[in-house]
């Protein structure tokens, strides 16, 4: 059981009211035709209980990166990052393409890290959010192939019962975070957090995890301002622009894992997450909006990549917004191994 203060104190009525029962995905009842289509499947990348990764920024706005730090961040997260863009691109081999070797190969590569309790072990906050990050690109790949049904009752499992070491970490750290009134307690990091644990939940039909989730969701609402805009990213300097996407992102994803349970998360305080992306629009648009209020010049990403725009997939899904689908026209993609490659439409 995985209730601590933060879950018991704040659980929202929106989450006591859903529906009792087994805990679903985006992806469930989706309707696949398995095919016989080949798929390549790396070999699992190597595995480690720590990742002694440090941070990479400069500057007291945590905006100007270090080059020599962020290589070295870069090789130390190699591993997990590679776990996480292989699942995900056999996961979306499996959806786009029915390939039963994809999904197949899904099962051997997280199988493979659940054996081995990859990444599970204690880390300074830098490996926490690796953690947030693998949790939740792994989780989520694995949900998009479990109704295949091509994985044996044993892997199963292991895949749920590592999901669950990898969440305890996650939690334990953020919960730690919100007791002392730390900076990861407001960012984008709980965010991810909460993306992570619920993907891990709905897995595992673990429902403090997937309330955990969810009430990290809701301290994400409340930090948006009247005008949409998150202070805390908004304190990013010249990378003020970029966060506000980034944090947006798991939000989204957050809703969606929501709605598939029966939330309506996105009405939720008054619909705050459309102040949000109404303002990320509009900064995407004009980028001065942000450089006047942070004094320096935004980082622009040109083109749009999955990271930035690929949360506005299953948003223009519920809610047509023609300025939102020409961004998307536009990007370079919306996949982003983070939330498990493709987003739910």
């Amino acid at each position: 059981m995985r209730c601590s203060f933060l879950i018991c104190s704040i659980l929202m009525p929106a989450i006591a009211a859903a529906p009792v029962g087994t805990l679903r995905s985006p992806w469930d009842g989706v309707a696949i035709t398995q095919t016989n289509v080949p798929y390549s499947c790396p070999a699992p990348p190597p595995f480690a209980k720590t990742i002694d990764v440090q941070p990479y920024y400069t500057d007291k706005h945590a905006s100007v990166i270090d080059s020599q730090k962020f290589a070295a961040f870069q090789q130390e997260s190699e591993a997990p990052t590679h776990l996480g863009q292989f699942a995900s691109t056999a996961a979306d081999a499996y959806l786009a393409k029915g390939s039963r070797a994809a999904a197949l190969c899904v099962y051997f590569l997280l199988d493979a890290a659940a054996k081995a309790d990859a990444w599970t072990g204690r880390m300074p906050f830098q490996g926490v959010y690796m953690q947030n990050w693998e949790l939740s690109g792994a989780a989520i790949s694995y949900l998009k192939v479990r109704p295949s049904g091509v994985g044996r009752p044993e892997q199963d499992a292991r895949i749920q019962r590592w999901f669950h070491l990898l969440a305890g970490r996650v939690t334990d750290f953020f919960d730690a975070e919100v007791r002392r009134m730390g900076p990861g307690n407001e960012n984008n990091h709980l965010y991810w957090a909460g993306l992570a644990v619920a993907a891990a939940g709905i897995a595992g039909n673990d429902r403090e995890d997937f309330h955990w989730g969810m009430v990290a969701y809701e301290m994400g609402l409340d930090e948006i301002q009247a005008d949409g805009s998150l202070v805390a990213e908004m304190n990013r300097g010249q990378m003020a622009l970029h966060y506000h996407l980034y944090a947006l992102g798991p939000l989204v994803m957050l809703a969606e894992l929501g709605e598939a349970n029966g939330l309506d998360l996105y009405s939720e305080e008054d619909g705050a997450i459309h102040r949000l992306v109404k303002f990320c629009v509009s900064i995407l648009k004009d980028p001065n909006i942000v450089e006047k209020r942070t004094g320096v010049p935004q980082v622009v990403p040109n083109p749009l990549g999955g990271s930035d725009i690929g949360w506005a997939v299953p948003y223009v899904h519920r809610f047509p917004e023609p300025k939102l689908s020409a961004l998307i026209d536009k990007a370079s993609g919306t996949r982003f191994w983070q939330w498990g490659g493709a987003p739910p439409e």
